[in-house]
């Protein structure tokens, strides 16, 4: 790493947008919600490789990697109507380059609504 790593690492985030007026997910109902999840599917994608999956409305989806270290792209789009889908952009923009628990994913103008919210986070 850079001489000055830790000094990058303390800076805080720059959020380009208040945050404060958006509505906040219930995270006790997620909470609650897990306690009584069960798998109901599995998706393994080798090193290198991709894979698609549907998730309806209203379910969970865990990413996890479990042969050692990865970097995994992850890309949404709405089922139903496919010119919605994930705005990396944007959703930085609200809640900074690292999203973690309690941050959503937010999709594209017109639409610009939550596709998902981060439920829990081992890299915190």
């Amino acid at each position: 790493p850079p001489d000055d790593a830790d000094a990058r690492r303390a800076i805080a985030p720059v959020i380009c947008y208040p945050t404060d007026t958006l509505p906040s997910p219930d995270m006790a109902m997620y909470v609650r919600i897990l306690d009584t999840a069960r798998k109901v599917s599995e998706v393994r994608v080798p090193p290198r490789q991709a894979a698609t999956f549907r998730v309806a409305a209203g379910y969970i989806f865990r990413i996890q990697s479990i042969e050692g270290p990865q970097v995994g792209d992850l890309n949404l789009w709405n089922a139903a109507d496919l010119s919605e889908r994930f705005y990396s952009g944007k959703t930085r923009a609200l809640h900074g380059t690292h999203v973690s628990t309690g941050d959503r994913l937010w999709s594209c103008l017109p639409h610009l609504r939550p596709m998902a919210t981060i439920l829990a986070d081992s890299l915190d």
